[in-house]
């Protein structure tokens, strides 16, 4: 999945991860170059949905402008990182 708008330097991964942690979701979320968050969530299918759904707020200071997701096979994820 991919997030863009304002999504750096708002504690959204942050917020994604505790979000996904609450959820018993599994993945990591990165900040990219260009100025988009990156995320991959691996668990049941409707906590997945609330994650998604989730991003297109995201955290209180973000400002979301579009979030792509594209559907993957899991690779076997555990726990949920923020990755650098």
């Amino acid at each position: 999945m991919f997030v863009s708008g304002r999504v750096q330097g708002v504690y959204y991964r942050a917020s994604t991860r505790d979000a996904a942690r609450e959820r018993d979701v599994d993945g990591w979320v990165r900040n990219l170059d260009d100025g988009r968050v990156e995320a991959v969530f691996e668990g049941p299918e409707s906590a997945i949905e609330e994650m998604i759904e989730w991003c297109h707020t995201g955290s209180p200071a973000a400002a979301v402008e579009d979030v792509e997701v594209e559907y993957e096979e899991p690779s076997g994820h555990s726990g949920f990182q923020i990755r650098y």
